[in-house]
């Protein structure tokens, strides 16, 4: 094997880890809110503020963690992994 078979194999090894991360990372919060929302009801409609629930603020906090997450990996890939790999393939 070549040694930028190689590395290019290394390299895409930590993407697949990187992305299994942040990908589980993903379906903890997501399912955990969906399990709150199916078996704790009560704890969900408590008032965190008037006219704002926990589900509602739990709610907008899976959508900004989403985006929070897919900005961890494009930063991730733009930093590392697009430069890494332009390196290999020159």
């Amino acid at each position: 094997m070549k040694v930028a078979d190689a590395r290019l194999h290394a390299l895409a090894a930590r993407r697949t880890r990187f992305a299994i991360t942040l990908t589980v990372a993903m379906i903890v919060l997501y399912f955990g809110f969906i399990l709150l929302i199916a078996y704790d009801k009560a704890l969900m409609g408590t008032l965190v503020a008037p006219g704002l629930s926990l589900g509602i603020l739990l709610g907008a906090l899976v959508i900004v963690v989403s985006w929070l997450l897919t900005f961890v990996y494009v930063r991730w890939a733009n930093r590392r992994y697009d430069r890494e790999l332009s390196e290999i393939t020159r």
